[in-house]
């Protein structure tokens, strides 16, 4: 079971990294990177995926994290829409469009499933406060041991204890991944 501690654990926030690769990518082909403008419009739009889904998660709050989630889901049909124009132009060929379009539809479907628990589920913002507050202290202790990136083993056992309470746990029907939220005690 995962652990949402940061907004790296996310599994919408990691598909938008590999789409957003991916797109650095594809418009690096000399005749998209002759467009500046579509090319600025795109890798833009993927990098604010990434970036909703960060900033969301850092607000603390389920209801501010809602809306920079869908922010980022409307930038994932952002991704889709200039695709549709660099196959129009030429820039990529039609293997790559459907590739990347499948990875950016991927990419939303993932983050409205997550909007969709967090509408129908009772986590509010003191609850999300709480997670913040136990994020805080893992941080502060991994300051303390000198790492900023710990192995996963150090990560589990930050949040694995004996004392270990559920908050929420994150499902739809379309969201296939199982992830909880836990706290220590």
């Amino acid at each position: 079971m995962a652990t949402f501690v940061t907004f790296e654990d996310i599994e919408g926030w990691q598909m938008a990294r590999r789409l957003t690769f991916e797109i650095y990518g594809a418009s690096k082909k000399p005749l998209f990177a002759k467009d500046f403008g579509l090319q600025r419009q795109i890798r833009d739009a993927s990098v604010s995926i990434m970036a909703n889904i960060a900033e969301g998660f850092e607000r603390g709050g389920s209801g501010e994290f809602q809306q920079f989630l869908a922010i980022a889901k409307g930038s994932a049909g952002e991704v889709i829409s200039h695709l549709y124009v660099a196959l129009d132009q030429g820039y990529i060929n039609h293997d790559d469009f459907r590739s990347l379009e499948k990875a950016a539809r991927d990419t939303g479907r993932k983050i409205g499933g997550l909007m969709s628990y967090l509408r129908q589920s009772d986590l509010s913002g003191p609850t999300t406060s709480v997670i913040h507050q136990k994020r805080t202290q893992w941080q502060a202790t991994l300051i303390q041991r000198g790492t900023r990136d710990p192995r996963p083993e150090t990560r589990d056992s930050l949040c694995m204890s004996p004392c270990t309470t559920t908050i929420a746990t994150f499902v739809s029907k379309r969201w296939l991944s199982l992830v909880s939220v836990q706290v220590n005690c």
